[in-house]
Order: C-alpha cells, then sequence, then structure tokens
C-alpha cells in the first residue's frame, strides 16, 4: 500500500478520515425534516405574552361582539322614518331630547319627531333604528337640530354582533396569534389562551481553541461566535436557548454534554464536525445514536452532520462562524420552525446584477453572501472564518452545483435574510 505519510506517529488515515458520500442539501434537509416532530405539550400564557406563539385549541366566542348596537358615527339617533322627507331646501326640524356618550347607558327614549345627540361608540338609544352625520346636520339653539339629508333604518349603526357572534369559531388550533388575533381575544374578554410550548434548544459550543467571550484570549484561540449566533436565531424562531458552556474536543466530554442535551427537545452543536483528529463529534454521536448524514454537497458548511439520539435530533454545525451560521438559515431553522408548529419562515427576494465574475464549484450547491447597492449585488464573503462573511451581507444567492460560473452583470435572485 502507498505510504500515506506519519502524523504524531500515527498514519494519517487514522486521525484525517475522509467525507464520504455526500448528500445534496435537499436530501439532508429532508432528512431532518422527516425527524422533526411538532411539539405536543401545552401550557396557558396571559394574552400579554401571547404573540406569535401557537393556538393548541379552538378559541369559541362566548359573546356578541360588540354586545349592543352601537353609533358607528358621531351624530343624532333618530328614527328612519322621521327623515324621509329631508333634503336640500327642505329640511326635517327634531326635538333634540339628550345626549349619549361611548360607555354610557341608553338614556331617554326616542319617539317620533325626537333625536338625542350620540358619539361614536355610543349605545343606540331605545326607539332610534339609525344615525344621522353630524355633517348632514344643522344645530338650531340647544333643543333642535336640522336633518338635511334622509337616513334609512340601520344607516351608521354597527349592529349587535357585527363582528363576532356568540359561539363562533373565532381561531382555529395551530393557528400563530399575531397582535391582530390577540386583540380578538382581547374583545372576548379572555385574559389566557392555552398554546403549544416553545421548543427549547440545547446549544452547545465545542473546541479546546474556543474561549468565553469577556475572559482573556491567549494566542492561538479565539472568542465563542457561534453559540452567540445560534441563540439569535433560536430567538427569532420560536424557541428557547438552552446555553451550555463550552465543551472540549474529547469523547468522554462531548458524550456527556449530548446526553445532558438531548433532555431538552433539539442539540445543537458548533466545532467538531468535521473530519480532524480532534473532530470527535460524528464518532461520538454513532455510538449514541442513529447518524442521518455527515457531510453535505454545500460551500460553504460541507462539514455538517445530523443524529438521532433517543428520538431527539442532534444538529452538528460546521464550527467556522460562517458556515455554522450559513447553515443555521438552511437547516436549523426549518426544523426549529417544523418543531414549534410555525409556518415555513417566508423567503423574500430581489433582483440584482452581480458586480463581478463569479467561479463555483462543480458538484456542490454554493450560497454566496452579497450586499445590496445601487440594484448591483456585491459578494461580500471572505471565508468560512470570517463572521462579516455575513454581517455585511444582505442576503445570499444561490449558485448550483452544476454552475460553474456567473458572469458580471448577470441577473441574479438575492435571497434576503
Amino acid at each position: 500500500m502507498e505510504d500515506r505519510g506519519k502524523f504524531n506517529g500515527r498514519d494519517i488515515e487514522e486521525k484525517m478520515r475522509p467525507f464520504g458520500a455526500l448528500l445534496s442539501f435537499e436530501e439532508a434537509l429532508g432528512r431532518l425534516l422527516s425527524k422533526a416532530n411538532p411539539i405536543e405539550r401545552v401550557e396557558s400564557v396571559p394574552i400579554v405574552e401571547s404573540n406569535g406563539r401557537v393556538l393548541s385549541e379552538d378559541v369559541i366566542a362566548s359573546m356578541d361582539v360588540p354586545h349592543f348596537d352601537r353609533s358607528a358615527m358621531d351624530g343624532y339617533a333618530v328614527i328612519a322614518q322621521d327623515t324621509y322627507s329631508a333634503g336640500g331646501s327642505h329640511p326635517v326640524r327634531l326635538k333634540v331630547i339628550g345626549a349619549i356618550f361611548a360607555g354610557e347607558g341608553q338614556g331617554n327614549k326616542v319617539t317620533e319627531g325626537t333625536c338625542m345627540r350620540i358619539a361614536t361608540g355610543a349605545i343606540v338609544p331605545e326607539g332610534a333604528n339609525a344615525v344621522v352625520m353630524v355633517e348632514s346636520t344643522e344645530q338650531i339653539g340647544d333643543e333642535a337640530v336640522d336633518v338635511l339629508k334622509p337616513v334609512y333604518p340601520g344607516a351608521n349603526i354597527s349592529p349587535r354582533g357585527e363582528d363576532i357572534q356568540d359561539g363562533q369559531r373565532v381561531l382555529a388550533e395551530g393557528e400563530t396569534l399575531t397582535p391582530s388575533r390577540v386583540g380578538v381575544l382581547a374583545a372576548l374578554g379572555i385574559q389566557g389562551v392555552k398554546v403549544y410550548e416553545r421548543p427549547r434548544v440545547a446549544i452547545i459550543p465545542t473546541g479546546k481553541e474556543v474561549v468565553t467571550s469577556g475572559e482573556p484570549l491567549p494566542k492561538g484561540m479565539v472568542y465563542d461566535i457561534n453559540s452567540y449566533t445560534i441563540t439569535s436565531v433560536v430567538l427569532e424562531n420560536g424557541g428557547i436557548p438552552v446555553r451550555f458552556g463550552i465543551v472540549p474536543d474529547t469523547r468522554a466530554e462531548l458524550g456527556d454534554a449530548i446526553r445532558k442535551g438531548i433532555a431538552e427537545d433539539l442539540v445543537v452543536l458548533s466545532g467538531g464536525s468535521s473530519v480532524g483528529e480532534r473532530d470527535l463529534l460524528h464518532s461520538v454521536l454513532g455510538e449514541l445514536g442513529e447518524p442521518l448524514f455527515h457531510g453535505v454537497q454545500l460551500k460553504p458548511g460541507k462539514p455538517t452532520l445530523c443524529a438521532s439520539v433517543e428520538g431527539k435530533l442532534v444538529m452538528g454545525m460546521p464550527g467556522y462562524p460562517t458556515s455554522c451560521l450559513s447553515n443555521c438559515y438552511l437547516f436549523l431553522i426549518p426544523v426549529l420552525r417544523k418543531l414549534a408548529r410555525l409556518k415555513e419562515k417566508e423567503r423574500r427576494t430581489v433582483r440584482a446584477q452581480i458586480s463581478k465574475r463569479i467561479i463555483s464549484t462543480l458538484g456542490r450547491v454554493q450560497f454566496l453572501t452579497v450586499r445590496l447597492e445601487g440594484g448591483a449585488a456585491i459578494p461580500v464573503y471572505k471565508e468560512s472564518s470570517a463572521i462579516t462573511s455575513m454581517s455585511q451581507a444582505d442576503g445570499y444567492i444561490r449558485i448550483p452545483a452544476n454552475v460553474e460560473t456567473i458572469e458580471k452583470g448577470e441577473e441574479v435572485e438575492v435571497i434576503l435574510f
């Protein structure tokens, strides 16, 4: 056999394992989603904390909204038939017998030839069946008003139950609460609502070279970036981050951290997912559970792996910050949103012209980060270790695996972050 060289006295092949067959991005994501089971646990939360949560049961109205006939305009509550002859030079004069404002009782009864001043939102007084807008009247002293235009029965009145009817299903299980839907709950006097719990995500940074932010930084070491970017992604997509301390690259410590992590709904590790001497994650996960894949036809993000351990997904992200965050957008967000029962994240795109010629890698889908400026898409990708490859970008373009070159000025689709 050909001599492949030595590394610390041992065969390189023992310690630097090559990747096996790489999965396509689509197949890798499909395997992940097939193992992602939506959270079944339910909790009750106050409606002031419910925005963005997913309902675990239908909401049935227990009352009409509004629960009384109310005025839709400032004006005068009248009997419509009294106004039929009004018009132009022949107004109808009505006696004003009082005024009614929002939150007050009905007050006097309106009878033929009389009316009441009424404010928007006020209960329509007994006897009245229409409201004349103040713009269609002319006040005559304090006790009379001339109606200049006729109105029909029901005019400018919001009838009882017009918005919501007692017994109506107003919100359905599985719907995500938004500010307007929270408003529906408030309109019904509901103070608390049952929702699905948010998925808890164990976030485990790994590597002997990684230092906690704020501590002294020895030469040759780097600050932990990935646990912060992963945490931000989790919070933005309906999850609860559970941050672990930095775990060294040892088989025992990685195994212990993963066993603790699977107490949560999802485990995300960063680092140790490649094939180097200290990249032990693949073999550790192979011992603990069922590997789903190791290596994806992506740039950046090739050394990505995933396994199922005791029914929980464990995702191993590359250690380089750009690769890690890129794969959070591509893999973590879809998985997390499925666990959280949230709809797929809406993809926003714009068209732009690429600012320079791009040479891609055949056989791997490339996600190239770009900045938008004056209708141009300007590549900002530096290398997988540079977090500014993401922080300076507005989005990315997807270069298919069978495309090697994009010429300067060619129109591309930019997927916005």
